[in-house]
């Protein structure tokens, strides 16, 4: 069937529009053969028993048993809604790889004795799946600039950059392959249980009904949620998301890559426990991250989700806002709370709760406007220095790119070699255990230009340099004060002479005296104003009180 890849996809009752044109030979077979069990399924109970009693099997086998529903609103846990529909969308998940053997020291060797598999030697894996793209408007507007911003087109627009340029092999794309090209991991199916660990059975339940209801009603129902449109095919492809981005991971903490970009999609940071918003469904990241803690309690404990987004991960926020084994850094426009999702759940003073206190940080830009400058400073004053002190197992990078220049919702300036410079440092990290995951970005020639950058710098390639060096000064006003206020929990940001100057007080150093703090308060100024620099002054004795005083343009 011919289609345009250029359009989105438009399904209806009668006809279903499929993005054959992009398959690859092997992906088609899998495509054009699908089968949705959920209608059958929901409305055939008589023959559910008999098919799970046909499934048990497979179910403890592949289901690992501390997956479980989150609670509900009132406390208590329910069941698996449509037990059987997991088991029927379930497949194999990869298996760990086994390294007891290997951990242990050989005798006369240093506790950080080289493994027998270098992380240097595996390569970088990819997930993407055309099925995800079946996820769009049942009535799409008839001008094309008014097409809904989360489109079908974004991951495929993603996949084509990365197969032009090489990085991935698809028959459709005539092109030169790197030495060591992208390998595929299979997106599946997210289970109940294992979107249970985020989710209540009611949201679950309620987004796998939209696979039942009529256009009429599913059209009604997109007017009555926060930014949210639906299909009969919605739920599959929010279950492939989830079951991407769990993959994905799983490939990265078992060992099969080194490590590995997502290209999923509906996205899923805004979405809550307990209902869709923001264009998600389901919280891809945070399902993820919590089954691999599940899966690998002893080699995936402490887990990093950086989230780049320039809209606030409300969702994985409220996930893990009490867990001390996730830290959460978001670094997003606010807008004093008028920035979606709006509020002040995004503002530097939510830190976390419980034993979760300090493990939550956002760095709220005031503004729209931010460049590459602000988020590299965030980066080197922040997110860096507590990255290292956590030590995590895991990172993953919650990839939305709409800051990035030319994305008309994000409003800022972030340019594809500053994304590739945010995960060049991150990558050294958790033992290059890393994961990116797609999050929003609207803008299909910018968000194909970032991800190309992030994932030449997964493959080992150096980004691009940066032009713009210096941070505005509203950004950096920002970043200090996320410094100021997370030292509390963090040693690691705390800066003795900028503290006491900022607090008025004289606690930074014993005995410092009024007109010592007054000089390094001038002399911070003036480098801020004018961009003076310390001179260095060649004495073998000098006063302390001239030490650091002079400076030149």
């Amino acid at each position: 069937m011919e289609i345009d890849s250029e359009a989105p996809l438009s399904i209806t009752s009668t006809n279903t529009r499929h993005a054959d044109d992009e398959l690859s030979s092997e992906a088609e077979k899998h495509a054009n053969g699908i089968v949705f069990a959920t209608t059958e399924i929901i409305d055939q109970n008589s023959g559910a028993n008999e098919a799970d009693d046909l499934l048990s099997p497979l179910r403890s086998t592949f289901i690992p048993q501390q997956h479980g529903w989150r609670a509900d609103g009132n406390g208590s846990n329910a069941p698996d809604p449509i037990q059987v529909l997991d088991g029927q969308l379930k497949s194999a998940s990869s298996a760990g790889v086994n390294s007891s053997s290997e951990d242990e020291l050989l005798e006369g060797r240093n506790a950080w004795t080289t493994p027998l598999i270098q992380p240097k030697l595996l390569g970088t894996g990819l997930c993407y799946d055309v099925r995800m793209r079946y996820h769009c408007e049942l009535d799409p507007p008839k001008q094309r600039l008014d097409f809904h911003p989360e489109d079908p087109r974004r991951i495929y627009h993603i996949y084509r950059e990365l197969c032009q340029a090489g990085l991935y092999r698809d028959p459709q794309f005539n092109v030169a392959i790197v030495d060591k090209p992208l390998e595929r991991i299979r997106a599946r199916n997210a289970t109940g249980p294992e979107i249970g660990l985020v989710h209540t059975a009611a949201h679950y339940h309620f987004v796998a009904g939209t696979a039942v209801m009529n256009d009429e009603d599913l059209v009604q129902l997109e007017r009555q949620l926060d930014s949210i449109y639906f299909n009969k095919l919605t739920f599959s492809s929010a279950l492939l998301s989830a079951g991407g981005a769990i993959e994905t991971c799983k490939a990265v903490v078992s060992g099969r890559v080194k490590n590995a970009i997502a290209v999923i999609r509906p996205p899923g940071h805004h979405a809550e426990c307990n209902r869709p918003m923001g264009f998600c469904l389901f919280d891809n990241v945070s399902i993820a991250a919590k089954v691999c803690q599940a899966d690998y309690p002893e080699t995936c404990r402490k887990v990093l989700i950086l989230d780049w987004d320039v809209h606030h991960g409300n969702g994985i926020q409220q996930a893990f806002y009490q867990d001390p084994n996730v830290l959460y850094i978001s670094i997003h426009v606010h807008e004093d709370g008028n920035f979606y999702p709006a509020g002040p759940y995004g503002d530097h003073m939510h830190c976390g709760a419980g034993p979760g206190l300090g493990m939550n940080i956002n760095i709220p830009w005031p503004t729209k406007g931010m460049g590459d400058a602000d988020y590299i400073y965030a980066f080197q004053q922040v997110v860096m220095p507590v990255a290292y002190d956590f030590n995590p197992d895991l990172v993953i990078i919650a990839a939305g790119f709409d800051a990035a220049v030319g994305d008309q919702l994000g409003g800022c300036f972030v340019t594809p070699p500053c994304y590739a410079h945010m995960a060049h440092m991150l990558c050294p990290l958790a033992n290059g255990k890393l994961v990116v995951c797609l999050e929003g970005g609207y803008n299909l020639s910018s968000i194909s230009k970032s991800a190309l950058a992030v994932t030449r710098t997964l493959m080992g390639e150096p980004p691009d340099r940066i032009e713009e060096t210096k941070p505005t000064k509203s950004g950096a006003a920002t970043v200090d004060m996320v410094c100021l206020y997370q030292s509390r929990f963090w040693p690691c940001l705390r800066s003795e002479s900028k503290r006491s100057i900022k607090e008025g007080t004289m606690q930074g150093k014993a005995g410092l005296r009024v007109e010592d703090a007054l000089r390094a308060y001038q002399k911070q100024q003036l480098c801020d104003e004018f961009d003076m620099i310390e001179l260095s002054v060649f004495r073998d004795r000098i006063s302390k009180s001239f030490k650091h005083q002079v400076l030149a343009t």
